[in-house]
């Protein structure tokens, strides 16, 4: 079985509107993504996953297999992530159709999707997200702007707000992580 890396970088050069990173996240940036995943309450959805790095995070944290739920548009990891975690659910779909897959009361969405810059893309995804998550859930999203990836406006509109939980130097390239939860009312 080739690496991820060697599955990484082939899918790159084929299809590099699939995979929106440089390199694969490391284990550091992994840790801080699914950081508490493994006391939310109900299932757990992965938005593009690409080779795994948080997924094996999210299971090395004790989490069921059966409890997470892997969205991913690239098929090539699909079959990767398939063969390299037996019982997790992997879906070739894109982010946007989460309210389509039957799940609801999500727990936790971790998100490797980019969403910086891009407003359609953050209410066609967080917003939706939102839509199926328990009212305790959690959206974690990575990002390798210094900015939070949703801004103040989106947030407020969304009824979200946003929290920076960690800078990992140790990521190529550097990466932040924000929370976001829904607002107290």
């Amino acid at each position: 079985m080739p690496s991820d890396f060697t599955v990484f970088i082939g899918q790159m050069m084929r299809k590099p509107k699939e995979v929106s990173a440089i390199a694969p996240s490391s284990a550091a940036v992994a840790r801080k993504m699914t950081e508490g995943v493994e006391m939310v309450e109900g299932p757990i959805l992965e938005i593009g996953p690409g080779t795994g790095s948080f997924t094996k995070a999210i299971l090395d944290r004790g989490v069921p297999p059966e409890r997470l739920i892997l969205m991913e548009l690239n098929p090539r990891f699909c079959d990767a992530l398939r063969a390299k975690f037996p019982g997790v659910r992997v879906l070739n779909r894109p982010a946007q159709e989460i309210e389509e897959i039957g799940v609801t009361n999500l727990g936790c969405v971790i998100s490797g999707v980019p969403v910086l810059a891009r407003p359609q893309i953050q209410r066609e995804v967080v917003g939706r997200a939102f839509n199926v998550m328990s009212p305790e859930g959690v959206f974690v999203q990575i990002t390798y702007s210094p900015n939070a990836p949703i801004p103040p406006e989106v947030q407020a509109e969304m009824g979200i707000h946003g929290e920076r939980r960690a800078t990992v130097w140790a990521n190529l390239p550097p990466a932040r992580v924000f929370e976001f939860r829904r607002r107290a009312q």
